[in-house]
């Protein structure tokens, strides 16, 4: 890969490439003024509308947000004038790994799959009870550390729900990687609800049971087809909250399918957290398990603790993002004055050319003799 320009200056050294996605990079790096590592995302949003959109909901978002299972914003940088913004670097707290490279080298045990639960359904009663839905719940936006620390990432694609309609909000946009899509949303739904997010856990605590993903679909349909094969054909009742009718006829249309016990997917799961992933995984969204009762649920209760699971003071209201690219810039560029006016960062520029040079990956996921070791003791 070429290097990529880090205009960062004296501030942060030791910039290591970590990952990419679409219209970003990811570095790790020691910053200078807090004297300690930090992730930096750098973003070049600009040339279109969707990247724009999505880097203004995780800054609108994210810069609000503090809570222990939510990655953290220690800081926003950018050229020192509107007219020279072109690139954004998001400073965030910095993790080891994610679940999917973990996952990808390492069996969890119980002990590991109920306290990591645990923190996402923690930080997802946060972000629900802001009023937002992540609606991207995979196992690569779960952040973890050598601590066992888990933060829930990449808000590009949340939305604000309408409180006026049971929590929910108007489907106007894919959402959800495929492998951990809700039913309701490749069923056409024209509202959405905070159970998207549920669903999206559930697909996530059976690939930690196994190593595997439940419903790895190649398209949409295939993805259904996959849903139903496990969970079973929808009852008479299901059929009935199904609102688009040319998605009822096509389930009604399909040959009847027995739902597959969680016991004959996962023989070595305890009874209590196959009772949890049943009531994740419920076909219909409104008698889906709510994040509240998933933290009280028996399976949890080493953990469960309602005294310690903060909430939002005051949920957000909707905020209207669907510009054009020229306008989302003018709203970063005002979001960012705003971050920074609060934290009282004067520093606002740093210019340094750091050249980074594609690595290897250190954050391979193996944190095993970490996370064992800290859950020894927290069982201790």
């Amino acid at each position: 890969m070429k290097g990529q320009i880090f205009e960062l200056g004296p501030r942060f050294d030791n910039v290591q490439y970590v990952g990419e996605g679409a219209y970003g990079i990811v570095v790790s790096a020691f910053d200078c003024q807090r004297n300690e590592k930090v992730a930096l995302k750098k973003v070049s949003p600009f040339e279109h509308q969707t990247y724009s959109q999505r880097t203004y909901r995780e800054i609108w978002i994210l810069s609000r947000m503090d809570h222990e299972n939510v990655v953290k914003i220690h800081d926003i940088i950018t050229s020192n004038t509107f007219e020279e913004m072109k690139d954004i670097y998001i400073v965030e707290c910095f993790m080891e790994t994610d679940l999917c490279r973990l996952l990808k080298t390492q069996k969890l045990s119980n002990d590991h799959i109920c306290y990591f639960l645990y923190q996402m359904l923690r930080g997802l009663k946060y972000i629900h009870s802001a009023n937002v839905l992540h609606r991207d719940l995979k196992p690569c936006n779960i952040l973890l550390n050598a601590a066992c620390d888990l933060r829930i990432c990449d808000f590009g694609l949340a939305r604000i729900a309408d409180p006026e309609s049971e929590q929910s909000g108007t489907l106007t946009e894919y959402v959800a990687t495929r492998w951990y899509r809700a039913p309701e949303i490749m069923l056409t739904s024209k509202l959405y609800t905070k159970a998207i997010d549920i669903w999206s856990i559930g697909c996530i605590m059976a690939e930690m049971l196994s190593n595997r993903v439940l419903f790895p679909g190649k398209h949409y349909i295939d993805q259904l087809n996959l849903i139903l094969q496990v969970l079973g054909s929808p009852s008479k009742e299901d059929f009935e909250t199904i609102v688009n009718l040319k998605a009822r006829a096509y389930l009604e249309s399909l040959p009847h399918r027995t739902k597959v016990p969680w016991k004959q997917l996962y023989p070595y799961a305890s009874e209590s957290a196959l009772d949890l992933l049943d009531k994740l995984l419920c076909f219909v969204p409104s008698r889906r398990i709510t994040v509240e009762d998933a933290l009280a649920h028996p399976y949890l209760e080493q953990y469960y603790d309602p005294t310690d699971e903060p909430v939002f003071e005051r949920p957000f209201v909707q905020q209207p993002d669907n510009f054009p690219k020229e306008k989302l810039k003018i709203l970063i560029w005002e979001e960012i004055q705003r971050y920074r006016s609060n934290k009282n960062i004067n520093d606002l520029v740093y210019i340094n050319n750091t050249n980074v040079e594609h690595i290897d990956d250190q954050s391979d996921g193996t944190i095993t003799s970490g996370i064992i070791s800290v859950n020894q003791q927290q069982q201790s």
